[in-house]
């Protein structure tokens, strides 16, 4: 049976803020969105993790909870309690500093995290002494949202509590019974810091509001929200102290040597102990693939490779090494866990990229699961000349994508590829049949080179199509350069308000030919 042929948009929902947001794109701007990437023909949003991050954190694969809704994305002007006290007129002062980080060209994460959290912890100053101690029907919908959720939100509630309180130290550091969990303890001190534990809760219920809300918007505009998996969270986070036995300390996740880094990654995250989690069949794992089934209609797996065997770096500087060690303990792990993230029924696809053995990608096609692929890393690499692949022979169970959150962009790429590879690719049947009235593609990278790419991706026979957004439009900014740590990094924005994109020419122009080549190569279906 052939799979749905469908396109889509690879975007932040922290690159493209309204013209009402505050400073970042939030909840709300999904609704915008959804509606610019109808009307291009596009059918999926793929957005990068809205997981919570540490307050000096702008990575979304740096987070406090593999569960919670960071609360920089709560939409503050749609909050009610907000609007109760008077709205954006209550910032007074800061006003000034909120029309700063809107007129800002990149998110400034400090201004908009301390902004939105001093509006947040207002709102719920006013709706704890109106709603909650009067037993409103607005207090008894927070309530029946803390008893549903229960399975994640009761130790994350806690947690972060907990942290503030000690001054955002790291859970290892925090005094020994509440680094142990001793129950008596925390039995305690949930009472202690029962305000404070509701705050949380009330953020999270904020967010989850407004995301069901975004979400039917964007499924009735046939738009489909898939969000991404990350493989790990922070070592100081609500998942690990939750669950300590279930991780090493003394190694940290990395990637071996590859296309990013000569050197390898180390992303200082603890290890997971997979003979430990197997022993509770997975529960902490399958609890996540539950969480993203509530939110999304489809995630992408980020760094698959890690599920079958995670590299693992000693703190020690001893030789890294792979975890599970043999390759049929490699698959079987890869497998079982692939099987509980497709358990709750939603649409996964797997980020198959980087080093990555042969076996993987044949255990996914086994498994009914598509990789990626990427037009400049897709290439015959055993074969002399190493030629490209051409588009059209891409399978239909994988996704074809014109790079990714970490890649530069393809107009980047481009300007930096030999000459022999430009002429490898514009030689590929799937180029060259777009080549004969402008003939072969030269450099520089420009809107034609641009465009006959991009075509050759909706001409591929990859059922899903994932663009950046980026390449879209040929800018040369990125969202990400992998092993290295830089304030550019996640602060990408669009260069427009998200819900003024039809008064850009050029977004217009970028819509219209998204939509003809959807048309055109089948990819409009629902």
């Amino acid at each position: 049976m052939s799979l749905r042929r469908r396109a889509g948009v690879l975007v932040p929902l922290f690159s493209f803020p309204s013209s009402s947001s505050w400073g970042i794109g939030d909840i709300g701007d999904v609704k915008s969105m959804a509606a610019w990437l109808e009307g291009a023909g596009q059918r999926v949003l793929q957005l990068l993790p809205l997981n919570e991050m540490a307050d000096d954190e702008q990575s979304p694969y740096s987070a406090l909870s593999a569960m919670a809704i960071d609360p920089i994305y709560i939409s503050i002007g749609a909050v009610p309690d907000f609007a109760a006290i008077g709205g954006a007129a209550w910032l007074g002062a800061d006003l000034e500093r909120l029309e700063a980080a809107r007129r800002a060209t990149s998110v400034d994460y400090p201004a908009v995290r301390r902004l939105k959290i001093g509006a947040l912890t207002a709102a719920f100053a006013r709706f704890h002494d109106e709603e909650w101690a009067r037993g409103t029907p607005r207090s008894a919908a927070l309530a029946e949202f803390v008893r549903d959720q229960s399975w994640w939100l009761d130790d994350y509630a806690l947690y972060r509590a907990i942290h503030v309180r000690e001054g955002r130290r790291p859970w290892p550091e925090w005094p020994d019974a509440l680094r142990r969990r001793d129950p008596s303890v925390l039995a305690r001190v949930r009472d202690e810091l029962s305000r404070q534990v509701l705050f949380f809760q009330y953020l999270q219920w904020l967010a989850d509001r407004q995301w069901r809300e975004a979400r039917a918007a964007a499924r009735a505009r046939g738009v489909a929200l898939f969000g991404d998996l990350p493989f790990m969270v922070n070592g100081d986070s609500a998942d690990v102290w939750a669950r300590q036995r279930q991780f090493r300390f003394d190694v940290s996740v990395g990637a071996p040597p590859d296309a990013f880094s000569a050197s390898g990654q180390d992303w200082g995250v603890p290890v997971c102990r997979w003979d430990v989690m197997a022993e509770d069949g997975f529960a902490w794992l399958r609890a996540r693939a539950r969480r993203s089934a509530d939110l999304f209609d489809g995630y992408r797996v980020d760094h698959l490779v890690g599920f079958y065997r995670t590299y693992a770096r000693p703190r020690d500087g001893s030789l890294p090494f792979f975890t599970p060690a043999s390759e049929p303990d490699q698959i079987w792990l890869g497998e079982t866990v692939l099987r509980l993230l497709a358990e709750p029924g939603v649409e996964i696809i797997a980020e198959d990229l980087g080093t990555v053995p042969d076996f993987v990608r044949a255990s996914l096609l086994r498994m009914g699961v598509p990789g990626f692929r990427v037009l400049r890393w897709e290439r015959e690499w055993d074969a002399r000349g190493q030629p490209f692949r051409d588009p059209r022979e891409y399978p239909e169970q994988s996704v074809a994508a014109s790079g990714t959150h970490d890649t530069e962009s393809m107009a980047v790429w481009w300007d930096q590829a030999s000459a022999k590879e430009r002429r490898q690719l514009s030689d590929l049947p799937s180029v060259a049949r777009l080549s004969s009235s402008a003939g072969p593609l030269a450099a520089p990278y420009g809107p034609d080179v641009r465009d006959r790419l991009l075509e050759a991706l909706f001409a591929s026979g990859s059922a899903l199509l994932l663009t950046v957004i980026q390449d879209v439009f040929g800018w040369r900014d990125r969202i990400n350069e992998p092993a290295t740590i830089d304030d550019r990094n996640w602060t990408f924005r669009l260069p427009w308000p998200c819900d003024r994109l039809d008064e850009a020419p050029t977004a217009r122009e970028r819509q219209a030919r998204l939509r003809e080549w959807s048309e055109r190569y089948d990819r409009n279906s629902r």
